[in-house]
């Protein structure tokens, strides 16, 4: 009595292992490809950081007094006018420029335009990224404190914004306070 059994897979059996391994492998290549295209985003967030946080020392270490630096006064003055022979206001004067030859001496020197649309550029005017803009904005703002304790020309709110590739946006705020008559 020889039982003559059959060892193996059917065809049915071997086309349905096939079409599941099939299904379970391009699934594992759609999720793939979502973790590469997602692998790039904290990277530009970094730089955009880096970029913003740059940008917001450079300007924080700038004087903010009642007179430009220029000014002989500008130790001493205690009020724009009749003080300062050059009085300090919101924006360049006197062609100053981020990338010299006359280099902005003042917090509020850089406000407004020019922006840096496209690329990133050192204080030199030499690109060191590009895909990246940053927009710096400088407003007077004495009131988003106490305004008995703050006086609204003594505070300004400084905001830059970096926009980087795929509309990554970074924003940071910063406020840098009068400190004249004393030396910068």
């Amino acid at each position: 009595m020889c039982s003559n059994r059959q060892r193996g897979l059917s065809l049915i059996e071997v086309v349905i292992f096939i079409v599941v391994l099939g299904i379970g492998v391009a699934g594992l290549a759609v999720l793939y490809n979502q973790l590469t295209l997602a692998s790039v985003d904290p990277l530009v967030r970094k730089q955009a950081v880096a970029i913003a946080s740059s940008l917001m020392e450079e300007i924080q270490l700038r004087p903010f007094t009642f007179c430009d630096p220029d000014d002989p006064a500008v130790f001493t003055a205690t009020m724009p006018t009749p003080d300062c022979a050059i009085p300090e206001g919101i924006g360049a004067e006197g062609g100053e420029t981020r990338y010299g030859p006359t280099y902005f001496d003042n917090v509020s020197d850089y406000a407004g335009p020019p922006d840096m649309l496209g690329s990133i550029q050192d204080i030199t005017g030499t690109t060191v990224l590009t895909g990246y803009s940053a927009r710096v904005r400088i407003v007077a703002a004495g009131t988003d404190f106490l305004p008995l304790v703050v006086p609204l020309d003594e505070a300004l709110r400084i905001t830059v914004t970096v926009t980087g590739p795929a509309n990554t946006q970074v924003v940071l705020q910063g406020y840098r306070l009068r400190y004249a008559p004393n030396s910068p």
